[in-house]
Order: structure tokens, then C-alpha cells, then sequence
């Protein structure tokens, strides 16, 4: 199989963007190209309730498992810390049909993500070849692309809602992404909850200003709010809802 579709979503708390990248992850999935390995790298974000997946573990919780095993001295006999680590992050894939998915979840102990995160960079790297697509969903510090999870990142998608402190903030990820040379072949700004999918002047004016290119809006809608109250997978709503076609729009022009 070639070298997988990389592609990374990220944009500030609140805009919607997990939602849209439940949405692209489900238009992938439909394509019936090959499997998609599905990151989770936003501690704040819930993907896996836009697609509908149950999660057991994630890569924070092994962490501090981990941690936890050499402190006590459990980590069992014969294994090092390194082979005990990706035997347990073996058990934080989830399988699903058409996707597999990892979650990084939070730590609660001190400590960064360095060396869990220098595991799944190796798992990653791996088993790349087997996926069609990989889709990380970050933060917008972008910290995990930062330290250079993915192989490369095809595909950069900006995420916004209809503010200009949104489209700010997405012009500081596009920075980010300029400064860390990370050269997406493409990259651009999705404007999510446009009241009737239109912007007003002001916000063209803010994306303007930024340099940013608008790659499509996506419209405020009734259905992935009643999900989201409800607590029910948004990506699951019928290809007629609003949002899923224009996010399918989307896709399509940006050739995916």
C-alpha cells in the first residue's frame, strides 16, 4: 500500500473543529479506499463521541499506568520499559470497520507526554503503510504534530467559527505550522456555525488580513446541536444534514 494521506486538524477550543473532523473521518470512511487510522491528540476533545466509539484506555492513561508499574516494580519480568510500553499501547488501538483510532488523552500525574508520545511516533511509523489516511486531531498549539508524530502532513486544516478571535487564532496556527517548516502540500481555513453558511464582511476582512485561504463555511445547524445535546455521534447524521455535505464539498475540492 503507498505512503498514507496525512492530514492534521486543528483550530482553538470551542469552534466546532472535532465535529468537522468526525465529519471528515466518516466522508473518508465512505470512500471505501482503504483503512484510516483515526489520532485523537486534542486533550480536550471527545472524538471518539462524534464517531460513536467507546474508549477503554488512552496513551495518558497507559502513561501514568506505566508509571505507576515501575514505581511498584510491576513491570513484568523479562519485558523492558520500552517493550512493556508498546505491549500496552498494543491494547489502545481501537478497531473499528473502517477505521482504527488512538486516543492520547490527559495525564493526571506530573510529566509530559515525551515518552509515550516517542512510542506512538515509533507505532505510528510502522504501521503507517497499512492506512490509506491518517487524521490527527490536535490542539491548537499543535504540540504532537510539533514533535513530529506524523511522517508528514499532507493536508493542514485550519478551524474556525464566525469570529474574528477564531480567525486570529487560526492565523496563530497557520504561523505555527510556518515556523515549525512543517510545508503541508496544502493548507487552509474551514469557517464552522456560519448563521445560513454566510460570512459577514467583517469576518472576510479578518481572514484578509491573515492571508488565509478560505476553503469553505460550513453552516450553523440544528441537527449537530440536538447531537451534541443529546450526546449522540454527530458524524453519524444522514448525508442530506447541512454540515456533512458541505464538509463532503470540501473534501472533494481539496481532492480527498
Amino acid at each position: 500500500m503507498a505512503t498514507p494521506h496525512t492530514i492534521a486538524v486543528a483550530g482553538k477550543g470551542g469552534v466546532g473543529k472535532t465535529t468537522i473532523c468526525g465529519m471528515m473521518i466518516d466522508y473518508l470512511c465512505g470512500k471505501k479506499q482503504g483503512p484510516v487510522l483515526v489520532v485523537d491528540a486534542d486533550a480536550n476533545a471527545n472524538l471518539n463521541e462524534v464517531l460513536g466509539v467507546e474508549v477503554e484506555t488512552s496513551l495518558g492513561a497507559i502513561r501514568e499506568e506505566m508509571a505507576n508499574a515501575e514505581l511498584k516494580g510491576t513491570i513484568p519480568s523479562g519485558m523492558t520499559k520500552a517493550e512493556y510500553a508498546e505491549f500496552k499501547f498494543n491494547s489502545a488501538i481501537i478497531e473499528e470497520d473502517d477505521f482504527d483510532m488512538l486516543v492520547m488523552g490527559r495525564t493526571q500525574g506530573k510529566g509530559c507526554y515525551c515518552y509515550v508520545n516517542g512510542v506512538l511516533k515509533t507505532q505510528v511509523d510502522k504501521y503507517a503503510k497499512n492506512y490509506s489516511y491518517i487524521v490527527m486531531d490536535n490542539e491548537a498549539g499543535l504540540e504532537h504534530v510539533a514533535r513530529g508524530t506524523l511522517p508528514k502532513v499532507d493536508t493542514m486544516l485550519l478551524i474556525s467559527d464566525c469570529s474574528r478571535r477564531g480567525i486570529q487564532a487560526a492565523a496563530r496556527v497557520a504561523e505555527i505550522v510556518e515556523e515549525m517548516e512543517l510545508k503541508p502540500a496544502q493548507m487552509g481555513l474551514i469557517v464552522n456555525r456560519a448563521p445560513d453558511g454566510q460570512l459577514d464582511d467583517g469576518v472576510k476582512e479578518e481572514i484578509a488580513k491573515h492571508g488565509l485561504i478560505l476553503l469553505g463555511v460550513v453552516p450553523q445547524d440544528e441537527g449537530v446541536y440536538r447531537c451534541d445535546c443529546a450526546g449522540e455521534p454527530s458524524a453519524k447524521l444522514p448525508a442530506t444534514n447541512a454540515v456533512k455535505a458541505a464538509v463532503k464539498g470540501i473534501m472533494q475540492s481539496l481532492g480527498l
